[in-house]
């Protein structure tokens, strides 16, 4: 045994939890909750067990913003996408720019960054604008004038996403994407957080049931391919920006990896942005003085009832902030995992060779070093000054380092020009209570409907 490893069963704290079971009923009915009196009782870096004897898994969460820098930018190295989840990730979506590594994901960010800049991204302002138009006219016909923000916001999302991507050919997809995807996706949280999964081959009734999602998925994105590969010709929508992508020396994404890339996409194109607009609403009818400075500004910028476009996006700096906040007291990845390759110390703490860690923004975000009084909702926490002030970590709601998420001024856009138009066509009330129950898979979920009452402007 190295003394490192010594060390790191000796001085990290952590709850103890049941004898044989450890942390894993607490971890599994409330893990957010767990996490951070985890951080409150034990301090930045705590360790949880979870699991029988034998099937045992030590998780290390990281819960300061200079243990979070040292695992996503300065030791990026050292912490890899190499542990169950991520695996899991892969088997399903494929080995897209999300959980590729190394030669892999170096060919990939080159083939794809340029499909990502800023002025690329601006281009898909009017496809935003589009279906803010469409769920404006959905909610002015809305039952009782109240909707379940969850759902509406993950509906708008993903057509968002499915137009940028497919173009003419979005809703060709979106009936598939719309129904599989979430059977794919929870498949793929239980079997990621469980210390011991049977095998995907054995014919289980919830095997055979994410087999067929999961099939149903890759013929709709093959045969949309397949298509406008016999079609010749390029489009401007993401799908024909892919396939017409090279590199230096002329390599190009093949079917399957575009497939791959078209599903990770998916995946963390409307997922996370769903969540940020879901608790961005809930959080403004919680709040109606925000709402209105939030409304005045945009009536300024957009009162000639104009569709917005992206040079609106730098005219709507409250509004940012407002989803700024939104993203730090519910951020979409709420826990970002790794595996440490290499023996290391965060703080005073060493943590082991082969120890899954994970850099919890959901507690980072309510630091009371960093953030007094975590909990309260108050946009002016964003201004430029406040911004400046702060650790570069306290706030990561993107990730950070050289894995930082490719997509967050296309998320930020959107979210953004979607708020400017919801608020200049309605008010919103909350209907729920302010604290909602929530849970953690591949992104934050509510554990049940987030309404929102409407009354049109």
């Amino acid at each position: 045994m190295t003394l490192g490893v010594l060390l790191s069963t000796t001085r990290i704290p952590g709850p103890p939890g049941l004898p044989l079971l450890g942390s894993m009923f607490d971890l599994k009915r409330d893990p957010l909750g767990t996490y951070l009196s985890g951080h409150r009782e034990h301090g930045d870096v705590v360790r949880f067990t979870a699991g029988p004897p034998g099937l045992r898994v030590e998780l290390f969460g990281i819960y300061s913003p200079e243990g979070v820098q040292q695992v996503l930018a300065t030791q990026a190295a050292n912490f890899r996408k190499e542990n169950v989840f991520y695996e899991e990730i892969r088997q399903s979506f494929g080995n897209g720019l999300l959980t590729s590594q190394d030669e892999d994901y170096q060919r990939q960010r080159r083939l794809i960054q340029p499909l990502f800049t800023r002025r690329r991204v601006d281009g898909y302002a009017d496809a935003i604008g589009l279906e803010t138009e469409h769920l404006v006219e959905r909610w002015s016909a809305a039952p009782g004038g109240a909707v379940d923000a969850v759902d509406e916001m993950s509906r708008f999302a993903l057509r968002a996403v499915a137009r940028i991507l497919f173009g003419a050919d979005l809703e060709a997809a979106l009936d598939a994407v719309r129904v599989n995807f979430p059977v794919v996706a929870h498949y793929v949280t239980a079997r990621g957080f469980s210390p011991k999964s049977i095998p995907r081959s054995w014919p289980t009734p919830g095997n055979r049931k994410a087999m067929a999602a999961e099939r149903s998925l890759y013929e709709v994105c093959d045969t949309i391919i397949a298509q406008r590969a016999a079609a010749g010709g390029e489009s401007e929508d993401l799908l024909g920006l892919l396939a017409a992508a090279r590199g230096e020396d002329g390599e190009r994404l093949d079917p399957t990896e575009l497939r791959e890339q078209v599903l990770i996409f998916l995946l963390a194109g409307h997922e996370t942005t769903a969540t940020s607009l879901t608790f961005a609403l809930h959080l403004l009818g919680h709040h109606p003085e925000v709402q209105r400075r939030a409304r005045e500004e945009v009536d300024a910028l957009l009162g000639d009832g104009r569709r917005p476009t992206a040079a609106d996006y730098n005219g709507l700096p409250y509004l940012t902030m407002v989803l700024k906040e939104a993203m730090r007291l519910y951020p979409a990845a709420p826990a970002v995992g790794r595996l440490a390759v290499q023996e290391c110390v965060i703080g005073d703490t060493v943590i082991p060779a082969g120890a899954n860690v994970m850099a919890a923004a959901y507690v980072v975000h309510r630091h009371e070093k960093h953030w007094p009084d975590p909990e309260r909702f108050d946009p002016e926490r964003f201004t430029p000054e406040a911004e400046a002030g702060r650790h570069r970590y306290a706030w990561f709601p993107f990730g950070g380092g050289p894995r930082a998420c490719i997509g967050q001024h296309f998320s930020m856009l959107e979210s953004v020009l979607g708020l400017a138009g919801l608020l200049r066509a309605f008010e919103v009330e909350a209907l729920d209570p302010r604290d909602v129950p929530l849970t953690h898979g591949i992104t934050l979920e509510a554990t049940g409907p987030v309404r929102i009452g409407l009354t049109r402007r």
